[in-house]
């Protein structure tokens, strides 16, 4: 008890209480270091100042993409939960369990009642991108680390068959570790079957884009996140079959400056574009724009009225 204590007057404590001050008001810019008002930060949809892209959701990414923030969510079926019955040190049901509880509310605010029950790492969402329908797909990192499994695998199918349907592009945004361990061959099987889901994208004369965000490794690099007909990448992701210290000691040499990051593979020819995520809106926009111009023109959508034909040509 400090001297302030002995002079207040009784009771003023119980009359103002403490100040309940959120733990997490401010967050930590891991590229310079300062402290960046929460708020400001999802105005900005988590880039900081100083340009880090902060690692998001499913729900940050559909409000910051889809127009005016207005999607549709697409519901993804059930698949088994623990196939294989594996345990380590704790079984894979109650990691499946903790990993859910790890990302807690946070896609349970969207001010349109869009609301995701999220049961693994992908969520989808249907909507307009620069005034073209499109189906977004994204891959959450903080779900296990975004790690490709059967759930995801029969995500992306029911995506792409969503955009199908649709006549809609196919957008994913990809963000993982690669192959989900817990559930053995039957994550890699995931590999062919989303590159199937892809052909079938591709064969409706629909666009295909992958958006690259850190990180992106292992058998997803090896499988749908190279097979985009655009590849764009957020700045400074890392994108990688495997990680650079696994390389260094097995070529027994440093590996360049930067290497296996988005500007990188750009300067490679890996990447398209690497663009600023709250740009992605409108380049996206652009590049549906080209893409599914003939597409439009097959649907007779978008083309201008046929001119009714003249006295003279009728005669």
């Amino acid at each position: 008890m400090n001297w302030l204590s002995n002079i207040s007057p009784p009771g003023l404590k119980s009359v103002f209480g403490k100040r309940e001050t959120p733990e997490n008001l401010w967050v930590k810019c891991p590229k310079s270091g300062e402290l960046i008002f929460r708020p400001d930060l999802e105005a900005s949809f988590w880039v900081t100042p100083s340009g880090a892209h902060l690692r998001v959701g499913p729900l940050v990414r559909f409000r910051s993409m889809f127009d005016d923030a207005n999607w549709e969510k697409i519901e993804l079926p059930e698949v088994p939960r623990d196939p294989l019955k594996f345990k380590d040190d704790k079984r894979y049901v109650d990691r499946l369990r903790g990993a859910k509880a790890k990302i807690g509310d946070r896609n349970k605010s969207d001010p349109n009642g869009n609301n995701i029950d999220q049961d693994d790492c992908m969520a989808a969402a249907f909507g307009r991108i620069g005034g073209k329908p499109a189906v977004v797909l994204v891959q959450d990192f903080a779900f296990m680390g975004g790690s490709l499994g059967m759930a995801a695998g029969e995500a992306f199918i029911t995506a792409a068959e969503m955009a199908v349907a649709r006549d809609a592009a196919l957008i994913v945004c990809t963000a993982s570790g690669g192959a989900r361990m817990q559930e053995g061959t039957l994550s890699l099987m995931q590999m062919p079957r989303t590159t199937l889901a892809i052909q079938d994208v591709k064969e409706a004369g629909l666009p295909y884009v992958v958006i690259l965000t850190d990180p992106t490794s292992g058998g997803v690099s090896a499988s749908y996140a190279m097979l985009g007909d655009v590849h764009l990448a957020e700045p400074e992701a890392m994108i990688a079959f495997s990680g650079p210290r696994v390389i260094e000691q097995t070529i027994r040499q440093k590996l360049p400056e930067g290497f296996q990051r988005s500007e990188f593979l750009k300067d490679k020819g890996v990447v398209d574009m690497v663009v600023d995520r709250r740009e992605i809106p409108t380049v996206l926009g652009r590049i549906l724009g080209h893409l599914m111009s003939r597409k439009t023109s097959e649907n007779g959508e978008g083309l201008p009225p046929v001119a009714p034909p003249s006295v003279d040509a009728v005669e």
